[in-house]
C-alpha cells in the first residue's frame, strides 16, 4: 500500500473539496491517503510519501492563507527531499491572466529547490471552464499515481 500525502491551499472550499474526493477514490483503490489542511514542514519531513498539492491561486497568482505558513517555511529551511515525487493540481480563474494558477507555480518551484522529483504535467483547472474540479482531477490523479508507483 502507497502512502500519499496531499497538501491542501483552499480559499472557498473547491480545492478542499477536490482533495477529499481525490482521497475518497484512492483510498477506495486501497491507497493510505492523507488531506492536510493545514500543513506543516514536519508532515513532509517525518515520512517519504509521494505528495500532491491541490490549491487555488489567490488575489495575484498568490498561495492560499492556509499553505502559505508551509510554504514560506519550505522556503526558508529548504528540507531536502531528494527524489522524492509529487505533482500539483491547482485550481484558477483564467480571467486573472498572467497570475493564472500562480499558486502552483510557487508550490513547484519551492518543492524543485528541496530537490523533489515532478511527476507528470500541472493540472492547472480553470474556474471559468470547469465548475466541478474534481471532474478533472480524479483521471488525472489516477494517471499520475501509476506513473509514481512505476
Amino acid at each position: 500500500m502507497t502512502d500519499i500525502q496531499i497538501l491542501v491551499g483552499s480559499v472557498y472550499g473547491g480545492a478542499l473539496m477536490t482533495a477529499r474526493a481525490i482521497k475518497q477514490a484512492l483510498d477506495a483503490d486501497g491507497y493510505s491517503v492523507s488531506v492536510l489542511e493545514n500543513p506543516e514542514l514536519g508532515d513532509i519531513t517525518s515520512d517519504t510519501a509521494p505528495l500532491l498539492v491541490c490549491t487555488s491561486t489567490t488575489g495575484q497568482g498568490e498561495v492560499p492563507g492556509n499553505l502559505l505558513p508551509f510554504y514560506v517555511a519550505l522556503r526558508e529551511q529548504l528540507p531536502q527531499q531528494p527524489g522524492r515525487p509529487f505533482g500539483i493540481i491547482v485550481l484558477g480563474d483564467s480571467s486573472y491572466g498572467d497570475t493564472f494558477c500562480g499558486a502552483g507555480e510557487l508550490m513547484e518551484e519551492a518543492l524543485y529547490e528541496t530537490s523533489a522529483h515532478k511527476i507528470g504535467e500541472t493540472l492547472c483547472i480553470d474556474a471559468l471552464e470547469t465548475m466541478e474540479p474534481e471532474s478533472e482531477a480524479l483521471p488525472w490523479v489516477r494517471e499520475w499515481i501509476s506513473t509514481v508507483l512505476k
